[in-house]
């Protein structure tokens, strides 16, 4: 949970530093990247959950062979899918802000900020793949250091090139390449350095299909899922484009302090998936429900805590994200975002744990129903409220709508026992 909070604070320190030193135009040219990055990168990190998933599976099962050419497998592929990302990203950025409608004052900042973010996503994928296999097998902690030494990086670089240099966006953008760098090496060189079949060779770096197959098998439709979230961001996203700047800054900053709740408690979403493969490859299917009850637990439990700590304390909160002097229009479209969307990530955590274990069964079926049935929800929500309310609370208040919807369906497809019909065959 902490690793992926350090890992959201590489954005929300860009927004806080970009905000308060460069304001709020610049502001607001971040932000309005934030969704459509996730478009690009969550279906290669959804990929990566099957890497995930398959090495636990392996690693209980005791196949050291099949482990090992899912390390080196799963790095090749990190690779490859980075260097498609930053092809992607630099050649594309300009024209997709476009189809988003930005604002025609913040989209050349905004291009450019994309430009320089994606360059850095092979240190990105490498790190995500490898810190995968790390998790695979227990190992939670060096994540975590790891992100923690770049994270400090990335802070002191972004005032470096912001506030020294004046580099504005671009600065924060070339900070987070370096520190995604160096957590970057830093897994790489612990791979290296473990032993038995997780160690990593370079020289054995190559794809195996039928592990490469499997692993497409059981991630793509987590990033299907990741990438369909994002997808409907960036609708809605598009309507908040068309209020205008102020609008957009406030729900950046709003997001940004939401996501910290929802990144907390789709941390147990990841943990219950590897302890659903684990337990799956080792033929314990009475320790499934156990797992996914202990996980929905814990991640319910931190929704609330949030929502005691966020909501009393919203305005305190959101002005760490927001230049002095911010207009109070601004505050106000964060707040609302806040209290609009926040209280009900409790109910979207529910869906995340049950389909959680649809992923770590092998159950795609059921689980590409409830991805697609979430977009397709939230979307038509969102353009429909859109026009109704006319404002951009009638868009967020297509996301708890949403959720309330598709988390039925998940619920539904492990009460009736879904994901114990096709197990996966070792």
């Amino acid at each position: 949970m902490v690793s992926g909070i350090l890992q959201l604070m590489f954005n929300a320190v860009d927004i806080i530093v970009v905000g308060r030193f460069s304001g709020s135009q610049a502001l607001a040219a971040v932000g309005s990247t934030t969704a459509l990055i996730n478009v690009f990168i969550n279906l290669f990190m959804g990929i990566s959950l099957g890497a995930n998933v398959l090495a636990a599976r392996y690693y209980a099962a005791g196949r050291d062979r099949e482990m090992s050419e899912t390390v080196h497998t799963s790095i090749m592929l990190a690779l490859i899918s980075g260097v498609v990302m930053a092809f992607v990203g630099v050649f594309f950025a300009k024209g997709a802000l476009e189809l988003m409608d930005t604002p025609a004052d913040v989209i050349d900042q905004s291009a450019l900020y994309m430009r320089i973010y994606f360059m850095g996503m092979p240190f990105f994928m490498l790190y995500n793949y490898g810190a995968a296999i790390l998790r695979a097998v227990g190992d939670t902690k060096r994540p975590l250091y790891f992100l923690t030494i770049a994270g400090v990086i990335n802070a002191g670089l972004n005032l470096v090139f912001v506030i020294g240099f004046k580099m504005s966006v671009a600065g924060v953008a070339l900070a987070t390449i370096i520190s995604q760098a160096v957590s970057a090496a830093l897994v790489t060189r612990s791979l290296m350095l473990m032993d038995g079949p997780t160690q990593l060779h370079l020289d054995r770096l190559a794809i195996k299909p039928h592990i490469m197959r499997m692993i497409i098998q059981i991630g793509l439709p987590a990033g299907i899922q990741s990438c369909m979230f994002s997808l409907s961001n960036v609708v809605i996203q598009s309507s908040v484009n068309s209020f205008g700047s102020i609008v957009i800054a406030g729900n950046a900053a709003g997001a940004n302090v939401g996501n910290f709740v929802y990144q907390a408690m789709n941390t147990f979403q990841q943990a219950v998936t590897c302890f659903a493969g684990q337990n799956i490859g080792a033929r314990k299917l009475d320790r499934v429900g156990p797992g996914l009850k202990a996980g929905g637990t814990f991640s319910v439990g931190l929704g609330i805590v949030f929502m005691m700590i966020y909501l009393p304390l919203a305005n305190r909160i959101i002005s760490l994200f927001l230049p002095a002097g911010s207009a109070s229009g601004v505050v106000d479209v964060a707040r609302g975002y806040l209290f609009t969307v926040v209280p009900f990530y409790v109910v979207v955590c529910i869906k995340f744990v049950c389909d959680s274990v649809l992923r770590g069964a092998g159950a795609m079926r059921p689980f590409m129903i409830t991805t697609f049935s979430d977009l397709i929800l939230r979307v038509v929500l969102s353009i429909a409220l859109f026009y109704v309310i006319g404002n951009e609370h009638g868009i967020w208040m297509s996301w708890p709508i949403g959720w309330f919807l598709g988390s039925g369906l998940s619920v539904f497809f492990y009460k009736t026992g879904a994901w114990r019909k096709d197990l996966p065959t070792l």
